[in-house]
């Protein structure tokens, strides 16, 4: 009998993958329960989560919004949930959430401060997000200076005229560029420092005396909560990038001075404890100003802030050059770049790649830091919150107080490490 051979003439359908390796079910598999090990940590992992969710969630949820003060709180808890159960008392956060926020900051002036913050995150978007119009850098450029004055008040020639002296610098490097590099960058430094010390007050006092246009002035020991921290943390992180840089850059020239100076600064900073650099802008930072010279509070501990982080950026920055192999300098030399052309379009972009998690990780722990300013009188949101503790109508609340605070700046940390991954992603060239 003929065997005749079965050639198939038509595809079959494809069949879905096994339901144990795809799906809910799959993920579950290879996550959870991949093995005996893998699945008793699984288990007793779901254990403990429980167990705390159990008496966490309660304790959250079954609380009190509405207070007059603890003791009011304890009795409508008292009374609704039974004496055996233990709430939370949020009526300290509906009753305080304003001065967490601002501190002691004049009520009506509160818009001043809602529209700085509103500005600010208009300033920052260009920054963060490249697909907006480059126009909008103009507007980043000048809010410091609005947020500034539209925070502290006083006359509006005061923001102007510091402005003005960065242009003096400008148009020295500008012209002197010309001339000679280095005496171009020396004008660029010591004329606009010439002009805000010296010259700047007598022509504010002036201006204002024929135009008096500004606001309220707003004292900074009227500052506090979260506002500080913004302010504080945002300017440092601002600032401290490209210092960092810099000294990252000066610390890898042949030039032996800056090279020394480079040094000599970031060894200096990282082997002192941003506390104690706060306690010298807080007490002896005056002492180098010329007499009479008021320097405010919030300014110096900016000031310390961010000769703090910049010195830890630049050693992240460093690790960063140091990780790119040495054909990328011989083909910048190769193509006949001069140092900063090269810095610019081949090395800069590629070694801040490399150190996007190290910078992110610097600014995170220099925003929580900014804590630190409660020991040198700042009320912060921890200062506040000793502040309302030591008031008689909330004195022995402790745990709703720090928990707020901390579910507040997680969201800003959480924001920051959350972008910095979408920047790794978006800045991604190699292949997988």
């Amino acid at each position: 009998m003929e065997v005749k051979p079965y050639v198939r003439t038509a595809m079959l359908d494809g069949k879905p993958a096994p339901v144990t390796s795809s799906g809910p079910a799959g993920w579950l598999k290879k996550n959870l329960f991949d093995g005996p090990w893998n699945t008793a940590a699984t288990l007793v992992a779901l254990v403990v989560v429980f167990l705390l969710l159990s008496h966490l969630l309660p304790w959250v949820f079954q609380s009190v919004w509405n207070a007059e003060n603890l003791a009011e709180c304890r009795e409508i808890i008292d009374a609704t949930w039974g004496p055996e159960h233990s709430g939370a008392c949020w009526a300290v956060i509906h009753d305080r959430y304003l001065q967490l926020i601002y501190g002691f900051y004049p009520w009506d002036f509160l818009w001043r401060p809602n529209l700085t913050f509103a500005m600010m995150l208009v300033a920052i978007a260009p920054v963060l997000f490249t697909q907006l119009p480059r126009k909008m850098l103009i507007f980043s450029c000048l809010f410091p200076f609005i947020g500034a004055w539209l925070l502290w008040g006083g006359s509006i020639w005061q923001p102007v005229m510091v402005l003005a002296g960065f242009g003096i610098g400008a148009a020295a490097f500008r012209y002197l560029a010309k001339v000679n590099r280095i005496l171009s960058i020396a004008a660029a430094i010591v004329l606009p420092v010439i002009w805000w010390v010296f010259v700047m007050e007598t022509v504010v006092h002036g201006l204002h005396a024929v135009i008096p246009l500004g606001l309220e002035p707003v004292q900074s020991n009227q500052f506090g909560g979260f506002m500080v921290s913004i302010i504080i943390g945002l300017t440092a992180i601002t600032c401290s990038l490209p210092l960092g840089i810099m000294l990252a850059l000066g610390r890898q020239t042949e030039l032996f001075i800056v090279r020394t100076f480079s040094v000599g600064f970031i060894e200096f900073i990282r082997g002192v404890p941003l506390i104690t650099l706060l306690f010298v802008a807080s007490t002896l930072l005056n002492y180098f100003m010329p007499p009479g010279t008021n320097f405010d509070l919030i300014v110096r501990v900016i000031i310390m802030a961010t000769l703090f982080s910049s010195a830890y950026i630049a050693e992240v920055v460093r690790g960063g050059l140091a990780a790119l192999p040495k054909g990328q300098y011989e083909a910048a030399d190769s193509l006949g770049l001069d140092y900063w052309q090269a810095q610019q379009l081949i090395i800069m972009p590629q070694a801040l790649k490399i150190a996007i998690p190290g910078i992110v990780s610097t600014f995170i722990g220099l925003f929580k830091d900014t804590t630190l300013v409660s020991i040198i009188g700042i009320l912060d949101p921890i200062g506040l919150s000793n502040a309302i503790r030591a008031d008689s109508a909330w004195n022995g609340i402790y745990w709703e107080l720090f928990a707020f605070i901390g579910f507040v700046f997680f969201i800003f940390c959480f924001s920051m490490s959350r972008y910095s991954m979408y920047l790794e992603r978006k800045l991604n060239t190699g292949h997988r």
